[in-house]
C-alpha cells in the first residue's frame, strides 16, 4: 500500500485525524515530557472530560502513538507515554504550538480586525 493522506481509506489519514483532533494535539503535546498518569494528564489539559481523554488515548494507542502501561504498585495505576513515533509527532506539534503561542498577539489582532469587519 502506498501512503496517501489525501486518500479516504489511507491509514495515515486516520492517524492524522486522531493526532490533530482537538484533544489529540493537546494529549500528544502533554505526554512529550514523559510518562503521565491519567488524572495528571487530565488536569494538564484544561477542559477535557474524562470520557474524551479516555477515547483520545485509546485512539492514539491504537495508532501506535501512545503506550499504556499498568504499574504493579499498591494500589496499581496506569501511566501513558509516547512511543518512538509519538515522540517524533510530538516534536512537530510542539514546534507548531510554539509558533502559535509566539504569534498570539498577531492572531488576536487579526481576530479583532476580522470581527470588526464582520460586525460593521
Amino acid at each position: 500500500m502506498i501512503a496517501d493522506v489525501f486518500s479516504r481509506g489511507c491509514t495515515s489519514r486516520q492517524a492524522l485525524e486522531a493526532v490533530t483532533g482537538r484533544w489529540g494535539v493537546l494529549t500528544v503535546a502533554g505526554l512529550r515530557d514523559g510518562a503521565v498518569r491519567f488524572n495528571a494528564l487530565r488536569r494538564r489539559i484544561d477542559g477535557v472530560s474524562e470520557k474524551m481523554l479516555a477515547q483520545t488515548l485509546q485512539g492514539l494507542e491504537r495508532d501506535g502513538i501512545v503506550v499504556r502501561q499498568v504499574r504493579t504498585t499498591i494500589p496499581p495505576h496506569v501511566e501513558y507515554s509516547l512511543t518512538e513515533l509519538g515522540l517524533r509527532v510530538a516534536d512537530r506539534l510542539v514546534a507548531l504550538i510554539d509558533v502559535l503561542e509566539g504569534a498570539v498577539d498577531q492572531v488576536d489582532a487579526a481576530q479583532r480586525a476580522y470581527d470588526a469587519r464582520r460586525d460593521a
